[in-house]
């Protein structure tokens, strides 16, 4: 590894942020922050937001409580609610992104098709037909944005209207029309009571039933709102209430400790017994595995939607979907006018489709054709100098990705002021590095609740978990430095590559 360089100089690198989302906007202010200012920001459409830009439907919100889905550093007093609205949430980006000069520098409607490295140096192409050449590139594409379509028999033959729920047709009339969506999760349990409200029928088509907190979504009044804006050290009294809450009992009720898991699974076994009259709906509705093994359903209102008159559960699987509608495995065919696909999402896509060329011509395909594995979620062997946002084995499945991006995005900057600081031209993780660090994570995961037999997005290909098996404090305490000794550095020839002019770094 090449020795430190001491003589108080620090090169700017440049840097290609792909994605304008939650991630690439916290990115770019936090760059700048610490000095580093060639950047160029890419985003595929014609907004920042991500997946609160993508996702519209009736009824979205977040699940982690609204005064702790915010960045560190702009605490927000004005959330209308607990669990804060999809579209309260894109303002809250959105303001932020102006308020920090982050929207004037993003490059909108310019999709990145093709990133290919070689001798420390990245050359981009975009959409629009430009090619950038970085020093490095970071993926902050998010896990959330390819829409998972079922592969059902039939389905394009449906004549009424049909979307995703991450394509919501806002021009679809519901009042009085035959409705069914698929899927029960928690963007279903979001949507059902809101088109329950206008549907004169709605099917619900379940694979398998979910667990539900009943924790209602309570209004914030202007009172107390007031109250907040007035007093800064309580608003972030409650933000750290809220992470507190989060790390110490839903988090440690899917890793392993006992306490916290009884807990949770109680409170949610007795809702649904003294919650659902009806005692065969309850059946239908009560999952046969582990509280937590899929992501637990926060709401109060998903259960008493499902007991309306004009709900109906559909459990026998389905066989076809066909001009009128669906026909399931008992026979039934079931007549609609409206299809909602509530199916989720391809979490594992990352950064592709995109090409993706690494060292040695590697292909992102080739690199993760047998498994999808990262060191510490955000370093991939053969890929120098390329980062990737909220990859594999973060904690996404019980806390805010925010909170998430801002431990990745400090670790992030403090390899590149290694690189700033002339220690090297490229850093690379060892492929050594990489198994110890899936060794670490198989070890964990015996623990927590996500091998309960039950089948999620949490899983991958082969059925194991891409979260995070450990508390959330230990996860901060081992991305709080990066151990060198699992990296590669590499140091090129001058000629090879051209030094841009060096910042003076005052004493």
């Amino acid at each position: 590894m090449a020795m430190p360089n001491h003589n108080n100089t620090q090169r700017n690198p440049s840097v290609v942020i792909i994605g304008a989302g939650m991630t690439g906007v916290l990115l770019t202010i936090k760059l700048r922050e610490a000095g580093i200012t060639d950047l160029t920001i890419l985003e595929k459409t014609d907004r920042l937001g991500g997946t609160w830009r993508e996702n519209t439907y009736p009824g979205v919100a977040c699940d982690i409580p609204a005064h702790m889905y915010t960045y560190s550093f702009e605490p927000n007093p004005d959330w209308s609610h607990r669990f804060a609205h999809g579209d309260e949430i894109q303002q809250y980006f959105e303001r932020v992104g102006r308020k920090y000069g982050v929207t004037d520098s993003i490059s909108f409607n310019e999709a990145v098709t093709s990133s290919v490295y070689k001798d420390g140096k990245w050359t981009v192409k975009t959409s629009k037909g430009r090619t950038i050449v970085a020093d490095f590139v970071i993926n902050s594409t998010g896990i959330l944005h390819h829409p998972a379509k079922p592969e059902i028999k039939g389905i394009d033959s449906f004549k009424g209207k049909m979307f995703h729920t991450a394509e919501w047709d806002h021009n679809v009339d519901m009042h009085g029309k035959k409705v069914g969506i698929i899927g029960t999760g928690s963007t279903a349990a979001q949507v059902i009571p809101e088109v329950a409200k206008e549907a004169a029928k709605m099917s619900v088509f379940q694979r398998t039933p979910q667990w539900v907190l009943p924790i209602g979504n309570k209004a914030i009044t202007e009172k107390e709102k007031a109250k907040l804006r007035k007093s800064p050290v309580k608003l972030q009294l409650l933000r750290e209430f809220y992470n507190w809450a989060i790390s110490q009992l839903l988090t440690k009720a899917v890793t392993g400790h006992k306490v916290q898991n009884w807990l949770f699974s109680t409170i949610c076994k007795r809702y649904m017994k003294k919650a659902v009259k009806d005692p065969v709906l309850r059946e239908k509705l009560t999952p046969n595995y582990k509280v937590g093994c899929k992501r637990i359903v926060v709401s109060n209102t998903i259960i008493p939607a499902m007991q309306r008159d004009n709900v109906n559960l559909v459990t026998d699987g389905i066989v076809e979907i066909n001009e009128t509608g669906i026909k399931t495995a008992d026979g039934q065919q079931h007549d609609l006018d409206v299809l909602i696909l509530s199916t989720g999402f391809n979490p594992v896509a990352y950064m592709r489709p995109m090409e993706l060329l690494g060292k040695d011509g590697l292909h992102i395909n080739e690199a993760w054709e047998n498994k999808i594995q990262t060191y510490r979620s955000v370093c991939m062997p053969g890929f120098p100098n390329n980062f990737l946002m909220l990859g594999p084995n973060s904690p996404i499945g019980n806390y805010s990705v925010i909170e998430m991006s801002e431990v990745q995005t400090r670790y992030i900057i403090k390899l590149i002021n290694r690189w700033r600081s002339n220690e090297f031209d490229a850093v690379e993780v060892k492929h050594s590095a990489v198994k110890r660090f899936a060794d670490y994570m198989r070890a964990g995961m015996s623990k927590t609740v996500w091998v309960g037999g039950c089948q999620s997005w949490y899983l991958d290909g082969d059925g194991d978990p891409i979260l995070w098996p450990y508390t959330f404090q230990q996860w901060e305490k081992e991305m709080a430095e990066p151990d060198m000794q699992d990296f590669d550095t590499v140091n090129f020839p001058q000629e090879l590559v051209p030094r841009k002019p060096l910042k003076k770094v005052s004493a």
